[in-house]
């Protein structure tokens, strides 16, 4: 169920650099995580599949696992924190919120859509979030895709 935020007439379109700061700290958790999942994947491969140290990594099958693993850790992570309250833990240090353009929660599927849409924008060399720079409402590929938009929310009094 979508949430309806407050203090929508407070809030203005998020810049490059904020959304860069809150990518950078998002980035080192969701690098933690992928370690913890690197960890569980290799104790599984290694104590209950019993595979060799020599052959750990080797196969397609771990890898492909392995690879699968961190992309859904990635996405639930995200995707978690977008439906909920709008904002992931680098967001909330930066003062971001994602929404919809009437100032609600996000949905499961514009998550998904915002997740996908990010990682071919980083792929792209980052042209998906340049695009700010150039968007009259400063949206990026992901925001645009996903029908969403980040704004910054103003300092508490």
């Amino acid at each position: 169920m979508q949430r309806r935020f407050d203090q929508l007439d407070d809030v203005w379109p998020a810049g490059l650099g904020r959304r860069l700061g809150a990518m950078l700290y998002d980035g080192l958790l969701v690098l933690a995580l992928w370690i913890v999942i690197a960890s569980a994947h290799l104790a599984v491969v290694r104590l209950l599949l019993e595979v060799p140290a020599g052959q750990v990594g080797t196969g397609i099958g771990q890898v492909v696992s392995l690879r699968l693993l961190m992309a859904v850790t990635a996405f639930a992570f995200f995707a978690y924190f977008w439906t909920r309250g709008g904002m992931t833990l680098g967001m909330q240090a930066w003062r971001l919120r994602v929404q919809t353009p009437d100032g609600c929660s996000i949905t499961g599927l514009q998550a998904l859509q915002r997740f996908l849409v990010a990682g071919i924008s980083l792929a792209a060399f980052g042209l998906g979030y340049l695009w700010i720079l150039v968007d009259g409402e400063k949206r990026g590929w992901p925001d645009i895709a996903s029908g969403t938009r980040v704004v910054v929310l103003p300092k508490r009094r």
